[in-house]
């Protein structure tokens, strides 16, 4: 396992990190447990998570996927073993309603609230990344591509209010630094600009999606992310599991993510298919594994600071750390990108 520097810091963080939002719902807490251990062996260092989680987002398993960490952490005492990261819920979507009213907002009180939830449940006494879900702010994001203007921003918390706030938390030794998710270069720049301005905490880490499927981070932000060494942590590498080929000529494999919630189809459309079909046989071409293809392509991006997976199957698991022990051949560069040109970003 190779090991990036995490933003500017001298925090070092494995080129996998284990994404779990499916704990608390997908899979169990012995299961969780059994993924967190495996990780661990395997030299990932790096989990990731959310008070939003477990996924799809209801009242129910609000919380539930941070509680199965801490269970895991208050068992095996591991945590400085570990680089931990959970994000702070943003506004605005129907699927938050039952969080904080509704009313989540990035100002001192939320946040505060937030962290001080995120931690009893996590059963630690900090966060080494603590990141923003989503911007408040209307932008495109979850799949929008094209950028649409709203007059609803009237109580938008500015910036700097927002990074006074965190800087408090940093300041209490609650969290070490802070990240971003779902950002536009827009966004990046201004947290940046501001930070330094006032003397706040720098944003370390974007967490946005990267796949075969949607490359548009490489547009504007992976700039951002080489002058002002901001890291992306790649989120939905295989795109919900979409591009190991399971659901092509319409499969629906029992238990699997989107056959259980079917309007998780933002990899799904005739272009995103088409593309899919197309990296799959790729792969098999050179006797790849198609979720291996998927991560490697992934893992070689010089802007990418770590690959978040996720698996409900220990098999999965197993194959998804494993692509961090391969390299692509040029022959299979250049195979993907006569894939992109002809099928550019199909799943933004």
């Amino acid at each position: 396992m190779d090991y990036k520097t995490l933003g500017h810091t001298d925090i070092e963080v494995s080129t996998i990190c284990l994404g779990t939002m499916t704990y608390g719902e997908q899979n169990t807490e012995v299961e969780g447990h059994q993924q967190l251990d495996y990780a661990l062996e395997r030299g990932v260092n790096f989990i990731d998570t959310a008070e939003l989680y477990a996924i799809p987002p209801k009242a129910e398993t609000y919380g539930a996927t941070e509680k199965v960490i801490g269970t895991w952490l208050e068992k095996r005492g591991k945590r400085d073993d570990i680089i931990l990261a959970s994000k702070i819920a943003g506004p605005g979507l129907d699927f938050v309603s039952h969080i904080r009213n509704g009313k989540t907002q990035f100002n001192a009180a939320h946040i505060s609230q937030a962290i001080e939830a995120s931690l009893a449940r996590l059963k630690t006494d900090y966060i080494d990344v603590y990141q923003l879900h989503w911007p408040e702010r209307n932008t495109n994001f979850f799949g929008q591509l094209g950028y649409k203007n709203s007059k609803l921003e009237a109580n938008l918390t500015p910036i700097d209010e927002t990074l006074r706030a965190l800087k408090k938390q940093v300041d209490a030794g609650k969290i070490r630094t802070i990240g971003l998710s779902n950002e536009t270069p827009w966004g990046i720049m201004q947290f940046i600009t501001l930070a330094k301005q006032y003397d706040l905490p720098l944003v370390v880490s974007v967490q946005n999606p990267y796949s075969l499927l949607n490359r548009t981070y490489e547009i504007g932000n992976a700039e951002v992310n080489h002058r002002e060494k901001v890291g992306l942590l790649a989120y939905s590498p295989v795109g919900f599991g979409v591009l190991t080929g399971k659901y092509l000529n319409n499969q629906q494999p029992a238990g699997a993510r989107i056959t259980r919630w079917p309007n998780y189809a933002r990899y799904s459309s005739p272009q995103g298919v088409a593309a899919t079909q197309a990296y799959v046989d790729l792969a098999k071409q050179h006797d790849w594994d198609p979720a291996q293809l998927a991560l490697a392509f992934v893992n070689d991006q010089p802007f990418v600071t770590s690959n978040i997976i996720g698996a409900t199957n220990m098999a999965q698991l197993k194959t998804n750390i494993d692509s961090a022990e391969l390299v692509l051949t040029e022959e299979l560069r250049q195979g993907i990108e006569a894939i992109h040109q002809q099928y550019p970003n199909p799943a933004p």
